[in-house]
């Protein structure tokens, strides 16, 4: 269970530290901003993507681990289930929150700045503690 966790962790910071270094490449004007910010459809049409991907996947995410196809393959592959369905939870939530993040400094628009905060504080809610990888293998031998 250590190396699972260790490797969830290792990617959410991972995804953590390239938002941070994207922030500091444009904060430090590395890169200037707003380079398609004049472009309304690219920005409408990217609004619409990023939004849309985090309305869907802000659920599936929390609801991830109930689904009966995951605790099967919890149960049955025990570690390597949980790696894989972590991964991919973690993974549903950094890609767009980066996304939105590269977004904001390209277009300059609030919106996608709101859309990478709410993305960054569902990660609080996967967090993959000791007592949540834990507590997910157990759920997926008792829900049946």
């Amino acid at each position: 269970m250590k190396k699972t966790r260790k490797i969830l962790l290792t990617t959410l910071w991972g995804a953590l530290l390239v938002a941070l270094l994207v922030i500091l490449v444009y904060e430090t004007s590395i890169i200037d901003q707003g380079a398609l910010a004049g472009n309304a459809k690219a920005e409408f049409v990217t609004a619409v993507i990023l939004e849309l991907s985090a309305l869907m996947l802000i659920p599936l995410v929390f609801w991830l681990f109930k689904w009966k196809k995951v605790r099967e393959d919890m149960e049955r592959r025990k570690e390597g289930a949980l790696l894989t369905w972590g991964l991919l939870r973690l993974l549903m939530l950094c890609i767009p929150m980066m996304a939105s993040i590269l977004a904001y400094y390209l277009f300059v628009n609030p919106t996608f700045y709101y859309l990478a905060l709410i993305l960054a504080i569902c990660l609080f809610f996967v967090y993959p503690s000791a007592d949540r990888c834990a507590r997910e293998m157990e759920t997926a031998k008792t829900k049946e």
